[in-house]
């Protein structure tokens, strides 16, 4: 058996080496630049460290630049008591609120049209349970029905070495979660989205989330390279724009770790690194 202070370690180990390993391919992307924005410079991820009050802290990573327009990459490793109105919320946190919660967030908003948006995140709780939670989608704001296709399929083989049947409930789980009641529409073309998950076999579950994490950096960075060269034009970006009001209106009234973040008395700006740098509402 696995004792808690070691998979607290494992986990955030973990995350810090992923974020390092997507920052590295992100940059050399950005560094090769595309057919469209040869003439701009490349971008560089900056770092900053926040301290938690209450626990813990958390690592910023940000880029802005001629491929990736706006690209996070944040670790956070924070623990300490949650509120009385939020521990009824979170599994096993009802009697004392005690709380230590690791993960990794990715949100990436192209500068280009058609290289589809994405986010991934991946996190281990321990209240008195514990368990894992994550996923990864994909938005595109031009029609990029092969590149969903790829990222979906991508995942399904991770799902699919992981439990028999879990791509499709994680799949419905992403549709379900990542829509816009309030306008009856999907958010993007979706992925996968999970939460709660604990199957009594904890190396297992964490074998799976390090390989989400891998598929999602590996797959997205394909679509990314696959699409850098389509040209576009100042009305491709006004139409961007607009969709990517729908992204703000989800992350502002539904997003779980987007209240999460803010419950716990989280890092503001690593909260909202989610929101992209450029939007409009018709």
């Amino acid at each position: 058996m696995i004792a808690l202070k070691d998979k607290k370690q494992r986990t955030a180990e973990w995350f810090h080496f992923l974020q390092s390993e997507i920052c590295k391919e992100f940059m050399a992307i950005e560094e090769e630049g595309s057919q469209q924005t040869s003439d701009m410079n490349p971008g560089v991820f900056n770092e900053k460290n926040w301290k938690r009050a209450g626990g813990g802290g958390g690592k910023m990573r940000l880029m802005n630049g001629r491929i990736f327009e706006k690209v996070g990459v944040n670790t956070s490793i924070v623990h300490g008591k949650l509120s009385q109105e939020f521990r009824s919320s979170v599994p096993g946190a009802k009697k004392d609120g005690k709380f230590w919660a690791a993960g990794i967030s990715v949100v990436a908003h192209p500068l280009s049209p058609f290289i589809p948006a994405a986010h991934m995140n991946t996190r281990f709780i321990i209240t008195s349970k514990s368990w894992f939670g994550g996923g990864g989608d994909l938005t595109p704001i031009r029609p990029a029905r092969r590149q969903a296709k790829k990222f979906h399929s991508d995942l399904k083989k991770v799902c699919d070495n992981y439990q028999q049947d879990s791509y499709t409930k994680f799949k419905k789980w992403c549709d379900d979660y990542f829509f816009l009641k309030h306008r009856n529409e999907p958010r993007g073309t979706g992925g996968i989205f999970f939460d709660s998950l604990d199957s009594g076999d904890w190396t297992a579950d964490f074998e799976f989330i390090q390989n989400v994490g891998n598929t999602f950096k590996n797959s997205y960075s394909q679509i990314v390279k696959a699409t850098r060269d389509t040209i576009w034009n100042k009305a491709d970006l006004e139409f961007q724009e607009i969709q990517r009001g729908r992204y703000v209106e989800f992350n502002l009234l539904y997003d779980r770790g987007t209240l999460f973040g803010l419950k716990t008395g989280g890092n503001i700006d690593a909260i909202l690194m989610s929101l992209p740098p450029r939007v409009r509402w018709p």
